[in-house]
């Protein structure tokens, strides 16, 4: 794919990392604020955000995506 080699998630401005908790934004995961939350099985479960790792990339980036520097 053309243009992959900055696609990903570490550079898109929806990578939310993971403040919180310390082993998750030292192994380089981050929340993808792309899409909504995703529901949980449970009635009164609350949806979660996609846990995803800083080098990982999906299909939506767009060189207008990249975080603001």
């Amino acid at each position: 794919m053309a243009g992959t080699s900055n696609a990903a998630c570490a550079s898109c401005r929806f990578f939310d990392e993971h403040k919180l908790n310390a082993a998750a934004a030292s192994g380089g995961q981050g929340l993808c604020r792309f899409n909504p939350p995703v529901s949980q099985p449970a009635p009164e479960a609350k949806g979660l955000w996609p846990v995803v790792a800083a080098q990982d990339w999906c299909g939506h980036f767009t060189a207008e995506m990249t975080a603001a520097e």
